[in-house]
């Protein structure tokens, strides 16, 4: 089991993190994702290794930017 934790900007509210959540649940492998609008954070929580230009891409195809919190 693997947790990461990125840096998300852009986000301003509830609607903005299910939009987060939604697309970063998809990636293959994600069994978990929090997102908090108020912290600007998503945490996800993996089977194994995942791919961060996955879960980039899923943020951004969300509508907002991420970085990985080392």
């Amino acid at each position: 089991m693997s947790t990461i934790t990125y840096a998300v900007t852009g986000m301003t509210c509830g609607h903005c993190e299910l939009s987060v959540q939604e697309e970063v649940s998809e990636v293959a492998g994600v069994q978990d994702v929090e997102v908090s609008a108020t912290t600007g954070t998503l945490i996800v929580t993996s089977s194994g290794p995942v791919d961060d230009t996955q879960i980039l891409r899923a943020v951004d195809e969300a509508g907002y930017s991420a970085v990985r919190v080392a």
